[in-house]
């Protein structure tokens, strides 16, 4: 598995919200379907009406996401990040 942030926005009424959102999964393939499948579920947003805008494979120390923390705990360093602080 690999981190991964996606960008991109999703209309909301007459407006437009935009996301930035780190995820794991296997490929960016995978990490689309997962992004569709969080944003769906948690706004109700068809897939046809997510607009993706960037997808690209990230280090998981740069990331705040606890999934992504969690996940890469015991592979990677997270307690450098937390003394720059």
């Amino acid at each position: 598995m690999k981190a991964f942030r996606l960008t991109g926005n999703y209309p909301v009424r007459k407006n437009t919200q935009d996301f930035c959102i780190d995820l794991i999964a296997t490929d960016d393939i995978d990490a689309r379907h997962r992004l569709y499948s969080a944003i769906g579920s948690r706004h109700r947003v068809q897939r046809r009406l997510i607009n993706i805008e960037e997808v690209s494979e990230i280090d998981p120390t740069s990331s705040t996401a606890a999934v992504v923390i969690a996940h890469f705990r015991d592979t990677h360093d997270f307690s450098s990040r937390d003394e720059e602080e």
